[in-house]
């Protein structure tokens, strides 16, 4: 078996749901909406909470809205149809002296299921309806099912959506564990099972959807998730074991002399952080295993200079080497800070962006093919189909979770010499542990939590909106002493349909009002690449007192003048995002100061802007934001990349990631192929989820 999609077509998982019965076609398109479209999405759609039969009582001491389980005679059974031509299956039942009506609505196949005089049970929330109780969509089972033990058993409650009701799905999940259950193959070795204390996978399944006790779910779900975290950690430990056995990256060992040439361009002494960052790359670029390494920052934490000490080093030993951003603002400010590094050196070196014309295009192409270009600096425009390198010795791709997750690995097919080139991701958004973790598993990790000595914490503070005019008077004091501001807004211009501050109308409010006294900049994303280029100049200059914009200016901003912030509708910004921008300032010997304007009306948004006021720490900051918005939406848009996960908590579950990481280590330690008969089911499992993303030859 060579693909997933090899691998997928002899599987009963993978038939569509639709076969699945008390599914069909229709309610098929609907489940699509809950990215359930085959059997083993739906297994794997597992409930959010529980709720039991309900105690056992009599028709006349019904209580209503409350769970409860009533036993009678089927009376009447009828199929009508409403006004807008949809069916109501009502079946009712009777215990002599009173009836309850069960009321199934598009479901007129169920009528089957009874016949006059039949015993059964409905459990439900009973309701008054006119002239007796009603239940709609009740539980049924029959008499004997009906014990004090069966009824206080669990019922799945699952997460829905538009046409699909709660017994419809619980119908449909019954028929799917009957019928397939049996089908899904257990990954996990019995032996790991075992030492781990988990279920076979069949009775996981079960009873994570209709558990007796809530004790007998919680277990099943561990099990469950302890095994897509497990997959993930096989994937991830693979791949990395995979990029490892590569042994043509180019071996650039640092001389002392080196050492000391490199260090002499700073003029400032690295920081302990710094030097430890330092040692990690030099030990990587000195084998011939391309290095893969994520450098995490704090915001201020220096990992630029880290960055330029890796570059040099390739440049060292007459390699070329390209540093990539996301975004063009961050692009030039790298070119900025290696001109003021490299004003001494004799590096030559080139800004390639999407906005040069063809003809500069062409000569800077040229001239990289050549060899004649020892540093490229750039946005996606170095990673084009016709950017041709002579010999790439090192790619530094800074705040890589903007990215495709493997767009890094386009980098190595520009590599003319047929070697494949180091790699340091880097990143100034502090990553929780789970992330890590996950979305870049694959790399070793080296984190900055320091910055260097002289930084200031930056004073924030929540201002009240009645407060907003005496705070511009004392910004605009302060800008005529000499200090700069920022005042970043959520938006770049008002829409009909959000009542949001926006930076446009904000520039033309304040320019003409409280700051007209002031030199007033615009700058935002619409903007083409040279306005937004000039007006930054002008900023860096000093010519402008105060900057309006978004959060365009997020990362890679350094103006040690910028020691003022106001970030108007904060609650609109996640706080890893907060600390970005905050980030921009106290870059110089005078502490900033950042004040946030809020229209948040939600205990949570208010309880996120107190976190963010009272902790400066960037790592801590990003264990609160990703358990408040959740591991997927961390960056501001979901990772669809190698860690994307869809039963795990990534941070609830912590120590379940923990456990499949050291297990994954040691299987692919003991089985780097996965061909041991055992692992045959985690190899088909891996190729299946992560194949493709990965490019596991390894194991294709």
């Amino acid at each position: 078996m060579s693909s997933a999609a090899e691998l997928a077509t002899h599987d009963p998982l993978e038939r569509s749901v639709q076969y699945v019965r008390g599914v069909g076609p229709r309610r098929a398109e609907c489940l699509r909406r809950l990215d359930v479209v085959t059997v083993r999405d739906l297994l794997y759609l597992l409930p959010r909470d529980y709720e039991a039969f309900g105690r056992v009582c009599s028709i006349a001491s019904l209580t209503p809205d409350l769970q409860q389980t009533v036993l009678g005679e089927v009376v009447d059974i009828e199929v009508r149809s409403t006004a807008s031509g949809k069916s109501v299956l009502s079946v009712t039942i009777s215990d002599g002296r009173y009836i309850v009506e069960g009321v199934w609505f598009n479901q007129p196949f169920r009528a089957k299921d009874f016949r006059y005089g039949q015993q059964v049970a409905f459990s439900g929330k009973p309701r008054w309806h006119g002239q007796h109780w009603q239940i709609v969509n009740p539980i049924v089972r029959r008499p004997e099912e009906v014990t004090e033990q069966q009824s206080a058993r669990l019922l799945p409650i699952y997460p829905l959506t538009e046409g699909i009701t709660q017994q419809a799905l619980r119908y449909a999940m019954q028929n799917a564990l009957q019928a397939y259950g049996p089908s899904v193959g257990d990954i996990l070795p019995a032996q790991l099972r075992t030492q781990r204390g988990l279920p076979d996978v069949a009775t996981a399944l079960y009873q994570v959807h209709f558990p007796e006790t809530l004790a007998q779910a919680q277990q099943a779900r561990r099990r469950l998730v302890y095994e897509e975290l497990f997959v993930l950690q096989v994937a991830l430990a693979l791949k990395k074991r995979e990029n490892q056995a590569v042994q043509n990256a180019p071996v650039m060992k640092v001389t002392p002399t080196i050492d000391r040439r490199i260090r002499q361009l700073f003029g400032f002494d690295l920081t302990p952080d710094q030097n430890r960052a330092v040692a990690h790359i030099v030990a990587d670029l000195a084998r011939p295993v391309p290095m893969r390494r994520l450098l995490q920052a704090d915001v201020g934490a220096g990992k630029t200079a880290v960055a330029v000490y890796a570059l040099l080093t390739a440049i060292a030993y007459k390699y070329q080497a390209a540093l990539l951003a996301p975004t063009e603002v961050l692009a030039r400010q790298h070119w900025h800070t290696l001109n003021r590094y490299l004003a001494k050196s004799r590096v030559r070196r080139l800004l390639l962006t999407g906005n040069l014309s063809a003809a500069r295009r062409k000569e800077a192409l040229v001239a990289i093919a050549k060899g004649e270009v020892d540093l490229v600096v750039g946005t996606q425009a170095i990673i084009q189909k016709d950017v041709q390198f002579a010999r790439l010795g090192l790619v530094v791709i800074d705040e890589q979770h903007r990215f495709g997750v493997l767009q890094r690995a386009q980098v190595c097919k520009l590599n003319a010499s047929g070697q494949e080139p180091h790699y340091l991701v880097m990143t100034a958004t502090p990553i929780p542990r789970t992330v890590a973790l996950t979305v870049f598993g694959d790399l070793d990790v080296t984190t900055m939590r320091r910055p260097p000595p002289g930084r200031h914490p930056v004073r924030t503070q929540l201002v009240p909106e009645a407060e907003r005019s005496r705070l511009y008077e004392y910004l605009c004091q302060e800008i005529h002493k000499g200090r700069q501001l920022f005042i970043v807004c959520p938006l770049v211009s008002e829409t009909e349909s959000q009542d949001v501050r926006a930076a446009e109308q904000t520039y033309d409010m304040l320019r003409t009002g409280p700051f007209s006294t002031i030199r007033l900049g615009l700058l935002h994303g619409r903007m083409s690449d040279e306005t937004k280029e000039e007006i930054m100049q002008r900023f860096r200059r000093g010519t402008l007192g105060a900057l309006v914009t978004t959060s365009v200016i997020e990362v890679g901003i350094d103006v040690p003048r910028a020691t003022l912030m106001v970030i108007e509708q904060a609650e609109r910004f996640g706080l890893s995002q907060l600390h970005q921008l905050r980030g921009r300032i106290s870059r110089g010997s005078v502490a900033g100061e950042c004040y946030l304007f809020s229209n948040a009306h939600t205990p949570e948004a208010e309880q996120r802007l107190a976190l963010f006021c009272r902790i400066q720490d960037g790592f801590q900051l990003a264990e609160e934001d990703a358990r408040l918005r959740g591991i997927g939406e961390f960056f501001g848009t979901r990772q669809h990349g190698p860690g994307e996960l869809r039963i795990a908590d990534g941070l609830a579950d912590v120590d379940l990631l923990v456990q499949a990481r050291e297990d994954a280590q040691t299987l692919v330690r003991e089985d780097p192929a996965l061909r041991q008969a055992e692992h045959h089911l985690v190899r088909r499992e891996v190729l299946r989820r992560y194949g493709a993303r990965l490019h596991l030859a390894q194991i294709g």
